[in-house]
């Protein structure tokens, strides 16, 4: 903003006398005009504050949500090398029973084979409803299409009936931890057959 003692200033460069009134006004036009100066720029540094300060307090909520999204997921996903390990328990455990399964004939008088048969597929169902409760669910990809993320390819097989690019038989189970993969499974893809 102009200062005020400009126009005194201008006065005594043409030659114009001043009164004894005006040496007085001088120091307070120029003490104003200082001190409009010093408010305007505390004014643009009280702006400058509150604008740090607003981009400082924006950072760190977004450091906290961050960090708090960070701490859920450890809780969610911190047992996910663990459950890889137990999901191969769970593979031994299904194949057991399988064969108990295929010994154990209806027409087999040996009942003790049908009760392994019994105790293993029990122990199956608890294990699988022990994942479930804590978000590890198998996968079951047969007739559904391939997908790189859920699936890794061991082999081709002809596509009879089914559609080209689809999960035609799985030799491992997938298991995915609150929808994260943990392990492909292991499937076979359908082709089209060549002549």
């Amino acid at each position: 903003s102009p200062c005020a003692f400009s126009t005194a200033a201008q006065q005594r460069s043409t030659g114009d006398e001043c009164g004894p009134e005006d040496p007085s006004e001088e120091p307070k036009h120029s003490s104003d005009c200082a001190l409009e100066h010093k408010a305007i720029k505390l004014e643009e540094q009280v702006r400058d504050l509150t604008e740090r300060y607003r981009k400082a307090l924006a950072d760190s909520e977004n450091v906290r949500r961050r960090t708090q999204k960070f701490v859920e997921d450890a809780k969610l996903f911190g047992i996910q090398s663990f459950c890889r390990d137990l999901v191969e328990v769970a593979d031994i455990l299904e194949k057991t029973a399988e064969s108990a399964a295929g010994q154990a004939e209806p027409s087999d008088p040996n009942p003790a084979l049908k009760k392994i048969y019994e105790g293993l597929s029990l122990l199956e169902a608890k294990l699988q409803s022990v994942f479930a409760k804590h978000g590890l669910h198998k996968m079951n990809p047969v007739g559904g299409r391939y997908d790189p993320y859920e699936h890794e390819i061991i082999c081709h097989v002809p596509a009879e009936g089914v559609q080209p690019g689809t999960v035609a038989l799985v030799t491992q189970d997938g298991y995915k931890l609150h929808g994260r993969t943990i392990r492909h499974a292991l499937v076979g893809v359908a082709v089209e057959a060549h002549e």
